[in-house]
């Protein structure tokens, strides 16, 4: 099966640049940025229940070799097709490693700065109703996606869609409008509770200040976890994620 048809059976769009959420006009910062976005949200990690998250990703792996290659991505903007015999595709690559190229490791000072910049942003206003769109005003799956989101962010989030929804942006999804007071108060306990787990880690391994503490619970979940691929990072980048360097090439073998 070929890429455009992977995508298709994978994310229902035969279009490269719909399963990034871009556009054919999107410049390679803007196509390397979205290419970050949605690697992290179908991470196998991120969601170890779904079967074909692994495929997911290696999928979008594939999309942004040919669409960071300048060769590959004019042939597929003028023809529609992509060259599954380039060098791009056909080399033995490990999509994970690859990707690791692409975006080294976060730094604390690195999320600290980006949700300083994102939130209240026209960037984030304009993801949030992207999420908002895409899963139709659920709640639950917005707040769990959105970036730098936490329980108290949620009125803010919610003016901004209401707002949108008043100036006639975006459909008024029931989902939203007639959201229920039962399912607001368990999302919050949800909150609640993640939050206490944290706090509850903390004293355990009794951290100081919180840059210090979250550096320490950073290493601490690295070394606990390091079967699942460092999860606890990818759910940090995932919520704060941020783009640096220069995209670097290289052929790695199979794992």
């Amino acid at each position: 099966m070929g890429l455009i048809e992977q995508c298709q059976e994978l994310f229902k769009t035969a279009s490269l640049y719909e399963v990034l959420g871009s556009s054919k006009a999107a410049t390679e910062a803007e196509i390397r940025r979205s290419y970050y976005k949605v690697s992290l949200q179908v991470h196998p990690d991120r969601n170890p229940e779904d079967p074909l998250a692994t495929q997911k990703f290696q999928v979008l792996g594939k999309l942004y070799a040919v669409l960071s290659d300048k060769e590959q991505r004019a042939v597929y903007d003028e023809q529609g097709v992509v060259d599954e015999e380039s060098d791009v595709l056909s080399q033995d690559r490990c999509w994970e490693e690859y990707w690791r190229l692409l975006f080294p490791k976060i730094t604390v000072q690195d999320i600290l700065e980006f949700e300083k910049k994102y939130k209240d942003s026209e960037e984030e206003r304009q993801d949030l109703l992207q999420l908002y769109a895409k899963h139709q005003g659920d709640m639950d799956v917005i707040t769990a996606s959105a970036l730098c989101c936490s329980q108290e962010d949620e009125p803010r989030l919610c003016s901004i869609i209401q707002a949108a929804i008043e100036s006639g942006e975006v459909e008024a999804f029931s989902a939203f409008t007639q959201e229920s007071n039962k399912k607001k108060r368990a999302r919050r306990k949800r909150a609640d509770r993640e939050r206490q787990e944290a706090e509850e880690m903390q004293k355990e391994l009794g951290l100081g200040d919180e840059d210090d503490s979250l550096v320490m619970m950073l290493k601490q979940k690295q070394k606990s976890r390091e079967q699942n691929f460092n999860s606890f990072l990818s759910d940090l980048e995932a919520k704060y994620a941020k783009t640096s360097g220069k995209s670097q090439k290289g052929r790695r073998g199979k794992k």
